[in-house]
């Protein structure tokens, strides 16, 4: 296997391993591949803490960054998840919804960190 061309940065206040270990648990070909923590103490935070953390969702390599609040999420941003059919569709929406996420317009849904 050859390592991706391209990997998605996304950056999170400070929850990147919760959410790249929710989108494991709902997508297929999703999973945590490593995390990586702080090996001493630092300006905003202590040894041990996630800095970043590597994932794929549906097959799409992704690193989240534990960057603090500087930057939001926004709908600059989402992840479109093609669904054989509407029962597919409404599992996604109840897991994104039920996990802390909200309805947003036209059909969209964020999750609990912002991400559409």
């Amino acid at each position: 296997m050859t390592a991706a061309k391209n990997t998605i940065c996304i950056w999170y206040d400070k929850d990147a391993e919760a959410a790249a270990r929710f989108y494991a648990d709902t997508f297929p070909d999703s999973a945590v591949t490593g995390v990586f923590r702080a090996p001493t103490d630092y300006p905003s935070g202590k040894a041990g803490d996630v800095l970043t953390v590597e994932f794929m969702v549906c097959g799409v390599p992704c690193i989240g960054l534990n960057g603090g609040p500087v930057f939001k999420q926004s709908e600059a941003f989402s992840f479109q998840i093609a669904t054989d059919d509407q029962e597919e569709t409404d599992r996604y929406w109840n897991a994104i919804i039920g996990n802390g996420g909200q309805a947003s317009a036209c059909g969209w849904c964020k999750d609990r960190w912002g991400l559409n």
